[in-house]
Parts: structure tokens; sequence; C-alpha cells
């Protein structure tokens, strides 16, 4: 083996290093994940640069160092500008993950087109189309300004030096497991091509003040592909939820320096491309069924954002010794949880009943203000009761039965009474910090026993 060269052993999952091969990853727990790759140890290093170039830094007092705000550029898209923070921060390096044909590309596009429109010069750097396959969704979004430059190219420092020689504001990377360095002896998606490829970008991003955006494909499970220290690398992670065969997205912020992890952005999939859904609530809540029982809507908050949402159960009697229960955009084990709860507390007996329970519209929320609404979808259903079509509830199930105070209440309250509800119950311990909100009645409960009376009315 060439001198400076070594083998080592790579988790594609977590990206954990070992010199020799394993069955079990120590970090991640995965079976078989370990691929043989070669590295230049003289080339490879943690912040992208080569470990032979010494330079001498030097540390400054945090008293003399001067704080400037934050600039954004506003994209346009209000959705996108939500779950960004404002805009895009320059200088940021973004990371965008989904499953296969979700939007990823054609969001991104979208964006491309709404900054040439205000003269901003774009790069957008391609290495799965061509030219061609570009320009053909381009046609299909509408008309772009010359402000937007095509590269397709793989190599990355062949991509390094167009960005440095154009000086772009705003890079798309399309899709950063295609890049390679030569620098770095494995194959192009590997675990040390990623790594390297998203230091130098981030180096470059850092050094002239570019936002860069680097699309990431996604493992089975729903991850963004390559080493996990990817997503610690850059400044933000953007996930693009949803079914490919709904016409529904949704762009979560799993981490994000320079705002808030709980904003959301709702999206629809047209031929035209993706179109902002203004109010999320509205599309939750469209073909509710009338007079069935096992049906409720409940209030969810993400980040600043009331989102009613309807919660239906399934409940039946079980023909099996171990009766079934599914749970469809909430968590399973918290579903057993709230399950465990109604029969201890209310009597209810759901030992031989299988249960199904979904949130419509795709979407999955786990904040624990749902809990209330899951219960009392069970009971209905349980226990045929049609709960009424202007009612809405929210709050937190404790083990003892109890139903607990949730944050920002009065948003919730004026957000259903917007929608045309009258009637919400919530918990009793969040009633004093009200103020008065006319057109809607408020029912709090200290349990799940008042909660079940409450819709017994």
């Amino acid at each position: 083996m060439a001198k400076g060269k070594m083998t080592m052993f790579f988790c594609q999952e977590c990206g954990y290093e070992s010199a020799k091969w394993m069955g079990q990853c120590p970090a991640c727990r995965e079976w078989n994940t370990f691929v043989e790759e070669k590295i230049d140890k003289k080339s490879v290093s943690s912040s992208g640069k080569r470990t032979d170039d010494k330079k001498s830094a030097q540390p400054l007092p945090i008293s003399k160092i001067k704080a400037s705000e934050e600039l954004r550029l506003i994209t346009g898209i209000k959705e996108l500008d939500r779950v960004l923070g404002g805009g895009i921060v320059k200088g940021s390096l973004v990371l965008v993950g989904g499953d296969p044909g979700i939007g990823k590309s054609t969001l991104l596009l979208q964006m491309c087109k709404k900054a040439a429109e205000q003269k901003v010069p774009v790069l957008y750097v391609s290495g799965e189309e061509s030219l061609n396959q570009i320009k053909m969704r381009a046609e299909r979004i509408g008309n772009f300004t010359d402000s937007l430059k095509l590269l397709c190219e793989t190599n990355l420092d062949i991509v390094g030096n167009v960005i440095e020689n154009e000086k772009p504001s705003i890079v798309i990377i399309d899709s950063i497991q295609t890049m390679y360095s030569d620098e770095v002896a494995s194959a192009p998606g590997s675990v040390s091509q990623v790594r390297e490829a998203t230091a130098v970008l981030m180096q470059i991003a850092k050094r002239f003040d570019i936002s860069i955006f680097i699309v990431g494909h996604v493992t089975k499970e729903g991850a963004v592909a390559g080493p996990r220290t990817l997503e610690h690398m850059v400044d933000t992670v953007l996930y693009f939820e949803g079914d490919r065969y709904e016409s529904y997205r949704i762009l979560r912020g799993v981490k994000n320096r320079f705002g808030s992890t709980n904003e959301i952005g709702v999206f629809e999939m047209k031929s035209e491309g993706l179109v902002e859904v203004e109010n999320p609530s509205e599309y939750m809540l469209s073909g509710k069924p009338q007079n069935a029982s096992g049906s409720i809507v409940a209030c969810s908050i993400e980040g600043s954002r009331p989102i009613l949402l309807e919660i239906q159960a399934l409940v039946c009697h079980s023909f099996f010794n171990n009766p079934r229960r599914t749970a469809n955009g909430t968590d399973y084990n918290k579903v057993n949880l709230l399950m465990a709860v109604i029969e201890k507390r209310l009597n209810i007996q759901l030992s031989d009943c299988d249960a199904y329970i979904n949130i419509a519209g795709g979407i999955k929320m786990n904040e624990p203000a749902i809990d209330l609404g899951i219960v009392l979808a069970i009971i209905s259903s349980r226990l045929d009761i049609v709960i009424s079509d202007k009612t809405i509830c929210f709050g937190e199930v404790g083990l003892s039965g109890e139903v607990r105070g949730v944050n920002m209440t009065e948003q919730r309250i004026m957000e259903a009474a917007k929608m045309g509800f009258e009637t919400c119950i919530m918990p009793k311990v969040c009633m004093d910090s009200l103020s008065r909100i006319n057109g809607i009645k408020i029912v709090g409960v200290s349990n799940l026993k008042e909660a079940v009376d409450a819709i017994r009315k």
C-alpha cells in the first residue's frame, strides 16, 4: 500500500470507525453495516483541510469580538422562510433530506426561481441530472432569469473552483452523495467522501459568505444516509416528510442554529410544482365525517403555529389472543400507554379489543397536548358516542388519569374560534390565565371522568 494510506472500516449508518471489520456496530447497534475504505492520512481531516497544512491560530477575548445581526435573504416562499427562521442566513450550510421523489429538488428549484427574480446570483450544481433534464423541470415551474446558472459536475475540486470564481450568493448541491474528491481513495457516496465533501463545502460557505444547500439521500429508516457527523457539521437540517403518492408535503426543521426547530411548512404538490398551504388547519379538517363515533378534533402547536387536526379511532372486539394495535401519525407506545390509563382509571375494558389510531391528513404529531384527543377518540369509538363536530379538545394526560396543562392555551382557543368551533375541552388548570374569548364555550376538566362527561352532553 502506498505510503500515507491505510485501510479503515466505517459504519455506513453512523460513521463509526474501526481498524477491523465487525458484524455489529458498537455505536448504533446495526448489523452488517461496516465497509472497507482506503484513506489518506495526509489529505483527510475533520476540518476539510490537509493535516500537513499547519497554521498558527490566535484566540481572541470575547469582549473584542463584534457581534453583528444575521443577514437574511427572504426567499419569497413563506413556508420555507418560516422553517429557516425568517430567511436564508449568509454563509450558512443547509442540509435537505427526504425520500426519493418527495420534492426536494423541486422545492430548491422554486427557491432558485424566486431568488433569481430578485437578481440574486444562484448556482445549481447537479450530479444526478443532465442540463436538459433540469431545464425540462424548470419549464414546468415557470420562467427563470439568467441569474440562475446550472452546472453538471461531480468532481468536488472543479465545483469548488467554479464557486470561488463565480461567487454566487446561493449554491445548490444535488446531491452530496454524488460528489467526490480525488484526495479520498474511496468511492462516491462512501462515508469518507460524504464527510470530506461536506467539510470542504462548509469551508467555502464560511470563507466567502455563500449560502449552500446540500441535498442528502435518506436510508430506509428515514435518516440522512452517511455518517451521523454530517448533521452535526451543517448549520440547519430540514426534512421533507409525507407520502410521495399523496399530494401534501411537510417541511420540518430538526436542527437550526439560526431559528426554532419546532416550525413546519406545509406544501401541496401540483403539476406546476409545490404550492404553499397557508391554512393547514383547514386542509387537515377537510373531509371530516359527520355524526360518526371515534372522531374528534384536537389542537397541536408546531413552533408558533396552532394546527387543528382530526384524530380518528376504531376500537372493535378482537378474535385473537393478542389484540392488534396500530398507530398512524403518532407514537405507537403512547397509544398503548393511554389505553392502559383508560382501562385502569375509567374501568373501560380494552384488553380484548383491536385498536386503530389515525391522524387524518398524513401529518405526524407527538406533542403531549393531543393526548386528550386520542383518549376521547378511543372512548368515543368503544362506547359509540358521537362527539359534536363543533367540539375541540387539547391537554396532556397523566398516568393517574389527570388532565395536565399545556402551553400557548390562548392561541389554541383563538384558532379554534376562528375555524368555527363552539366548544373547547381543555385543562382546568389553564383557565386562570385566559382572557375573555367570545364565540366559544370553554369547558375545563381536571381528569378523564370529567372529560368523558363533557362529550356525553
